[in-house]
């Protein structure tokens, strides 16, 4: 773990998975837990933790999938040392590997060994928005994390270059990025099932998890919306059971 920084560990997935994050960067969510749980929990191939950040999402997906092996791949050097480390704090180092690359290059990804088509899973957070739409944060880290560095259809396209024909492929993003979203996967991923996330009955959507199938023609379904919160603050049962790592992600 690089020395320098602050930090600290702490539980996630109901304590099931130990994350090493920064104290003053980007700190893991609600986002990583729903992603990750969208993972098929019968996986026996390699899934694939795309933009991993600390690793939260692959190593939940290793928690629920017990099968399966797990790759980070995470462009950020300080970030990686953090991944690395969560790998090793998780006891996963038989399973699981660190790819430090920017992946969007096919040159990239061969350099660091990671193979097109290989993946029977690909799970992806991307950064939500592009630089010239926001003000861009100070700290590197925090800034890769929310700010594009490839347009989300370059992202899309590599994540599924190295996702086998069949494969799965889960994605969360903002909700008002729908449209942007669904172009990104037009023509190379069916069966999409849309899952808007709002934080509380009646409000609106603010996330929205989608999954889907490479090269499937299957249509669209957009499903019921997941409450995360009671009217009183507390998770809704649904919600609290798939945080916890009880429940899949209805999809």
């Amino acid at each position: 773990m690089a020395s320098a920084m602050a930090v600290r560990i702490s539980g996630f997935l109901g304590g099931r998975v130990q994350l090493a994050q920064e104290e003053r960067g980007h700190q893991v969510g609600l986002d990583a837990a729903l992603l990750a749980a969208a993972t098929p929990s019968a996986t026996a191939g390699l899934i694939l933790d795309l933009g991993a950040g600390v690793g939260a999402v692959g190593l939940c997906a290793a928690r629920l999938a017990p099968k399966a092996r797990i790759g980070l791949v995470e462009i950020a050097p300080e970030t990686a040392a953090l991944a690395r480390e969560n790998i090793r704090l998780n006891d996963l180092e038989a399973r699981a590997r660190l790819y430090e690359a920017d992946f969007i290059g096919a040159a990239n990804r061969r350099a660091v060994g990671l193979i097109d088509e290989a993946a029977a899973v690909v799970l992806t957070n991307p950064p939500f928005f592009e630089r010239s739409s926001v003000r861009v944060s100070p700290d590197p880290a925090k800034a890769l994390a929310h700010v594009a560095g490839a347009p989300l259809a370059d992202w899309t396209r590599a994540a599924l270059a190295l996702l086998a024909p069949g494969g799965t492929f889960a994605m969360i993003h903002r909700a008002e990025a729908l449209s942007e979203c669904l172009s990104a996967l037009e023509g190379r991923v069916g069966g999409l099932a849309v899952l808007p996330v709002q934080p509380r009955d009646g409000a609106a959507a603010t996330r929205i998890l989608i999954r889907g199938v490479k090269g499937s023609k299957a249509p669209l379904s957009l499903l019921p919306p997941l409450i995360l919160h009671r009217s009183d603050g507390a998770y809704a049962p649904l919600a609290d059971a798939i945080l916890r790592g009880v429940r899949p992600a209805p999809l």
